[in-house]
């Protein structure tokens, strides 16, 4: 008898092992995903105030400055 639930025991130990496996990859992947994540939301408000705050007043100012040069243009 012993031998067969010895055998027993060694069966449900393989079996539970690719499950274990599924778990603690499933784990690890969905911590890259979150760190992934939460890297690419830093880097795109970065970008994002970056462009409102240093970008964009110049590009403004370009288009006022144009502006600005075709109003005292003399008219031909």
């Amino acid at each position: 008898m012993s031998a067969v639930e010895d055998e027993g025991a060694a069966i449900l130990t393989v079996a539970s092992a690719p499950k274990v496996r599924r778990r603690r990859l499933r784990s690890i992947l969905l911590a890259l995903m979150a760190q992934y994540t939460i890297v690419a939301m830093i880097v795109g408000l970065s970008v994002a105030g970056i462009l409102r705050y240093v970008v964009t007043p110049q590009i403004v100012a370009k288009f006022e400055a144009i502006d600005a040069a075709l109003k005292h243009r003399p008219a031909p």
